[in-house]
C-alpha cells in the first residue's frame, strides 16, 4: 500500500505518512504499480486491495475501501466495457440479483438531453449560471473552471439518476478529463475514458491507457499547477511510471472497480456502511 508518488489529481486526497528519512503515501489506487509491471511484460494483470483517500466519508464514501483494478493488454475501451458488465451480472446473480442490460451513451449526448447543452462548447459563464440554479452558492462558485462546474453537475445533477436498472457506460469525457486515458483519434476534444454507472451510483472509472510518456508529464504538471492555483500541496511525479511508460506500455486498457459499492448494487444497500465491517469511526 506504501507508494513513493502519490496521484495528482485535484479531487483526490492523498494521505502521506514518513517512514524514516522517506516521504511516502498511502495508494489511492494501485494503477501506478500496475503499469509498471505491464511495461516489464507481466501481461493482464488485475489487484484486489485496499485503498485510500483522505476527506472522503458519506453515504458513497469511505476513506479506507477496497477496489477492484485489472488491466487487458490489446484490449480497447470497448471491450472492457463488456468485461465489466459481464463481471457486475455475475456478482449481482450470485447473491440472488437480476442481470441487466448494458446502455452506453458519451458524455456529450448526456449533457445534451439531461441539461440541454453542449459540454464541449458551453461557456464557462453560462455553466456556472447553470450550477447556481442547481444549488451551487455564489460563495462555492468562486474561482471554479469549467472541469469543476462539470464534476458538480455530473455528481449532484446527473449521476444520481444514471443507472436506474441498467449497467450504464458513460463514455469519451471531455480532454482536460482524460487523466490517463488516451485522446480518441477521431476527435481528439474527448478522451477514451469511461465510467459505469448502477443506481444512481459510479461504480467504476476505466481508460483506454495512454502510453506516452512525455505526455503523461505534462499532464501531472498540469495538475500540480492546478493544485498550486487551488492553494493544495504539490505532488511528487512519479518517476518510476514515466520510465515504465518510456521503455514501452503495451497496447491496453484498464479499469478500477469501488468493490463496495458494487456489492451495495448487488445486495440493495443504501450506504457502504452496510458492506464494510468497520467504516472509519469504529476502526
Amino acid at each position: 500500500m506504501l507508494v513513493n508518488a502519490a496521484v495528482t489529481d485535484v479531487n483526490l486526497r492523498p494521505v502521506e505518512l514518513g517512514l524514516g528519512e522517506r516521504r511516502l503515501f498511502l495508494q489511492t489506487s494501485p494503477e501506478y504499480a500496475m503499469k509498471r509491471l505491464l511495461a516489464a511484460g507481466m501481461g493482464d494483470v488485475y489487484q484486489l486491495c485496499k485503498v485510500v483517500r483522505a476527506d472522503e466519508r458519506s453515504r458513497l464514501h469511505n476513506p479506507e475501501f477496497t477496489m477492484l483494478e485489472w488491466y487487458r493488454v490489446g484490449l480497447a475501451m470497448a471491450g472492457l466495457i463488456q468485461e465489466v458488465a459481464a463481471l457486475l451480472d455475475a456478482l449481482v446473480t450470485r447473491v440472488g440479483g437480476t442481470a441487466r442490460a448494458l446502455r452506453q451513451v458519451t458524455y456529450r449526448e448526456l449533457f445534451q438531453t439531461s441539461l440541454q447543452i453542449d459540454p464541449l462548447e458551453v461557456p464557462t459563464e453560462d455553466l456556472a449560471k447553470i450550477a447556481a440554479t442547481h444549488g451551487l452558492t455564489g460563495h462555492n462558485l468562486t474561482g471554479l473552471g469549467r472541469d469543476e462546474l462539470l464534476d458538480f453537475l455530473m455528481g449532484a445533477v446527473i449521476g444520481p439518476t444514471l443507472g436506474q436498472g441498467e449497467w450504464l457506460a458513460l463514455t469519451h469525457y471531455p480532454a482536460s478529463q482524460a487523466a490517463l486515458a488516451q485522446l480518441d483519434p477521431a476527435d481528439p476534444r474527448v478522451a477514451l475514458r469511461f465510467e459505469i454507472y448502477a443506481d444512481g451510483i459510479e461504480l467504476a472509472n476505466g481508460f483506454q491507457e495512454l502510453a506516452d510518456a512525455n505526455e503523461q508529464r505534462e499532464r501531472f504538471m498540469a495538475d500540480n499547477a492546478a493544485r498550486r492555483a487551488q492553494g493544495l500541496p504539490q505532488m511528487p511525479i512519479d518517476e518510476r511510471l514515466l520510465a515504465a511508460l518510456e521503455a514501452g506500455l503495451p497496447a491496453c486498457s484498464g479499469v478500477a472497480l469501488g468493490f463496495d459499492r458494487a456489492m451495495m448494487v448487488a445486495v440493495g444497500a443504501k450506504r457502504i456502511d452496510e458492506v464494510v465491517s468497520f467504516t472509519i469511526e469504529y476502526a
